[in-house]
């Protein structure tokens, strides 16, 4: 028996493995499983080019818990360990095996698809233990070894009684960590991190119905059919799936394989995603991985962390910021390279020149896909408008590349149920909806209903109104203005429809100066000054008498600052919501009032007016409403 001290860099290596390496201590189980998992991937690599004469069979990796025992067994079936190399790769912390292993062999073909990057993995066991076992033996014909460790630097090595090829890690459970001897416990983080590991991963075992056993029918004397019970057998529980669907190639797999790999990662969601991105690039990095674009709502704030990192099927995290640009972090799937860097624990992810072309050319290939969905299928893409509009039109805003690419397969939909690109949109309203000024004017309606007399008034004058409804809808806007030349967006109750849109043709007022200066004091009186700057206009005598609109830059500050951004900076995000009341001076209704003897029955048919306005525009709610309702029965009675 050989007794010594494992070479380490510090006085005592074990209390910082404890305290910092690891921010989660359940992470141990990963580590280990991966390093299982190299071993294997390793002799199997080693059989291939003929290195290792011996039977590489269908190896699995197997997790047992000994509960009285208050031990948690790791067991593989892989190349094993000499004890010189136990001497060399688990005391001597400084060498990362894995690291040695793939520099020997990466002339030698394909990557072995090692996992383990760091030499300190095997060391997160004593996170949990106070004491470590490893029982190892070689694939190479030389007696298997005993290595053991109380968590000090004093280690002991001997000889050990093994046949079979591969290791066994033993942890004995430390007190403050006996969670990990329950079941359950030890099942979450298996499904958590090694549910797709490459190697079959056994925990225990379970009972099925015997495939090669078909019950039999009988028949009493009565012609009553009773079936036999269906023969159980107890098969190893095999908890992960060895083969995902990223792994594949594309040509292999079926609309079919991707929503049952969707369900595998989600089993708790319930819808369909709309369409997957299949992922698959080797140059000049590696990384392949499947995104798919669930239903969406108008809500910011959906939860971003469901896009899951692997690397070579070990899971990392679900935290992918900085390598999904900020915009796709709404989407789900999976992404697995084995090229970006992370710390020596695998929880943060480091600054590096990758993760930037990574970020790249994941924003490239989503905005081919969606070009490609768009040009095959127009009519689908349509439909599916509504749940995906949030993710392309915040990845217009936020990433300049997909901007560009955007104008293929962005679509700007009409309140008549009509979709444009943004070319075709240019196109359609070029001859009627352009200015004296020359400039191009985009009308556009947030909500068909509280806007419907609006929409009305444009359609009358035969103007496309699009509906933009999303909540980052007026960021966009001021991007596309400052993008594109000569074009302006105009929510159609911004202003009436003349002044939105101002031809060379003026409509000439039917009241003098004289009368349009006695009804401005008038309407000034009674009209609420707080809340509303009374605007005369000369108007088509068929337009609404009074109409309530809000200044298309104020309103749209505002809303830029309500969603992050914008209005801020010019200070009107607090400020109380202002409104004009443009008075038709061309309406029967208004000349009415003008004519009116009393000055009550003017202040009545103003008031009314106004309540009728401002129901259109849906700002009579509460008391207001119901004083507005009261009123009107008084004057039916």
């Amino acid at each position: 028996m050989t007794k010594g001290s494992i070479n380490v860099s510090v006085e005592n290596i074990f209390p910082l493995i404890k305290k910092f390496l690891y921010s989660d201590h359940e992470i141990f189980l990963r580590e280990l499983i991966s390093n299982a998992t190299d071993a294997t991937l390793k002799l199997k690599h080693l059989t291939s080019i003929g290195e290792a004469k011996v039977d590489y069979g269908n190896p699995k990796i197997e997790v047992k818990i000994d509960k009285d025992g208050k031990k948690l067994h790791i067991i593989d079936q892989g190349l094993g360990m000499t004890a010189d190399e136990v001497e060399k790769y688990i005391n001597q912390v400084a060498f990362s095996g894995a690291e040695e292993f793939l520099d020997k062999y990466k002339d030698a073909g394909k990557d072995a698809g090692i996992i383990g990057h760091f030499g300190l993995g095997f060391y997160s066991a004593f996170m949990v233990a106070d004491k470590v076992e490893i029982i190892t033996k070689s694939f190479k014909d030389e007696p298997a070894a005993h290595w053991t460790c109380d968590g000090s630097p004093e280690f002991t090595l001997e000889e050990a009684d093994k046949n079979e090829r591969g290791t066994e890690i033993i942890l004995h459970i430390a007190e403050d960590s006996t969670e990990f001897l329950e079941e359950s416990r030890i099942r979450e983080l298996l499904m958590k991190y090694n549910k797709f590991m490459p190697i079959p991963i056994k925990f225990g075992t379970k009972d099925i119905n015997d495939p090669d056993f078909t019950p039999k029918t009988t028949k009493d004397k009565d012609g009553k059919e009773t079936t036999e019970p269906h023969k159980q057998i107890t098969v190893d529980d095999i908890i992960n799936n060895p083969n995902p669907a990223w792994t594949k190639q594309p040509a292999d797999l079926e609309d079919e394989d991707y929503k049952t790999f969707y369900r595998e990662l989600y089993p708790m969601q319930f819808e369909e995603p709309l369409f997957n991105i299949h992922l698959n690039v080797d140059y000049p990095f590696n990384l392949t991985g499947i995104l798919y674009f669930p239903k969406m709502t108008n809500d910011l704030n959906i939860q971003k962390d469901k896009i899951q990192l692997y690397q070579n099927q070990v899971f990392v995290t679900d935290n992918v910021e900085g390598i999904v640009p900020e915009f796709l972090t709404m989407l789900r799937g999976v992404i697995d390279s084995p090229d970006i860097p992370l710390n020596v624990s695998r929880s943060y992810l480091q600054a590096d020149g990758n993760v930037k072309k990574i970020s790249s050319y994941i924003t490239r290939k989503v905005a081919d896909k969606l070009k490609s969905l768009f040009n095959s299928n127009r009519e689908d893409f349509e439909k599916k408008w509504d749940d995906i509009k949030i993710v392309i039109e915040y990845g217009m805003l936020s990433e300049e590349k997909f901007f560009e690419k955007a104008d293929a397969f962005a679509l700007y939909p009409t309140v008549d149920g009509k979709y444009f690109t943004f070319e075709e949109l240019t196109n359609a309203i070029k001859a009627k909806q352009t200015d004296k000024d020359d400039k191009m004017v985009i009308l556009y309606a947030s909500n068909k209903d509280e806007q419907h007399s609006y929409i009305e008034a444009a359609k009358d004058k035969d103007y496309e109104v699009l509906l933009l409804d999303s909540p980052i809808v007026s960021h966009l806007m001021q991007k596309l203005e400052t993008t594109k030349e000569n074009i302006s967006f105009a929510r159609v109750d911004a202003d009436h429809i003349d002044n939105l849109i101002k031809k060379d043709d003026t409509a000439i007022s039917k009241l003098s100066d004289e009368e349009k200066t006695t009804l401005d004091e008038l309407l000034k009186e009674v009209v609420p000054s707080e809340k509303f700057m009374v605007q005369l206009e000369a108007m088509d005598s068929s337009a609404s008498p009074f109409m309530i609109t809000q200044p298309e830059f104020m309103r749209r500050m505002k809303e830029m600052q309500q969603t992050g951004g914008g209005g801020g900076m010019f200070g009107m995000g607090n400020m109380p919501e202002m409104y004009n009341l443009v008075v038709n001076t061309n309406h029967d209704l208004v000349n009415e009032i003008l004519n009116t003897k009393t000055k009550k029955k003017q202040e009545r048919l103003i008031n009314q007016s106004l309540d009728l306005a401002r129901l259109s525009q849906g700002l009579l709610k509460g008391e207001e409403l119901t004083n507005f309702i009261k009123r009107s029965y008084d004057m039916i009675k």
